[in-house]
């Protein structure tokens, strides 16, 4: 069962959230918070799986909580919940220690999906804000834009692991991978795993900032 938190100023939003949580016979809502205090001190309570943010909440909005959530409870997944068209709260949200960046809007299923992948001890990106946050990273740095040493563990990384990392960095799942570099999915993991490892992440969708950040995925890749 995985236990949940939802955290959001809007008690109907909360109340939506819920319902369609509790369609799913493998989550439980454990607690609810109205404002980012609420949201940290409910976690502590609680001990929740996994805890859904809004963005911005009165008193503490949802990323200093989230930054709260992951430095005091590693055991709780963080995953932020925001409307369309807040692209500029996405990096921090994900560097203040973010798991997942779900859109209200999206549907039900995207949240149900989210909450059990984090679960699980990945990462997840709606669709949409994959895209966007794609988009977003792409466009900010020159084409063909050359790597930042600083970033990556210089002579640590294999050739192969480069090379999982840039794809990953493209939003490839395990199994694309697989079959772009022609290597089984178990093997994958294992790389993918290394590569965390070697770069101090938590997770692919922080992996695949890094990669964005080193100039591992450029336009056209």
């Amino acid at each position: 069962m995985v236990r949940v938190l939802v955290a959001d100023d809007e008690a109907m939003v909360r109340a939506g959230v819920r319902a369609i949580l509790d369609r799913d016979g493998g989550i439980e809502v454990v607690a609810e918070a109205a404002d980012g205090h609420g949201a940290v001190e409910a976690a502590r309570r609680a001990r929740p799986d996994v805890a859904l943010l809004d963005i911005q909440m009165p008193g503490l909005d949802g990323i200093a909580a989230a930054g709260r959530i992951y430095r005091e409870l590693p055991g709780t997944a963080v995953v932020m919940l925001t409307t369309f068209g807040q692209d500029e709260f996405i990096a921090r949200a994900l560097r203040a220690g973010a798991d997942g960046f779900l859109l209200k809007a999206d549907d039900p299923r995207e949240l149900l999906s989210g909450v059990h992948a984090v679960a699980a001890g990945g990462a997840y990106l709606s669709p949409k804000v994959a895209a966007r946050v794609v988009a977003g990273l792409r466009d900010s740095r020159p084409a063909g834009a050359g790597w930042a040493p600083a970033r990556l563990p210089e002579g640590r990384l294999t050739g192969r692991e480069l090379d999982v990392l840039s794809l990953l960095g493209a939003g490839l799942s395990n199994a694309e991978i697989g079959r772009r570099l022609e290597l089984v999915e178990g093997t994958v993991k294992a790389h993918v795993s290394a590569i965390l490892g070697k770069l101090g992440v938590r997770n692919r969708v922080e992996a695949a900032i890094t990669a964005y950040e080193a100039g591992l995925v450029v336009r056209g890749r």
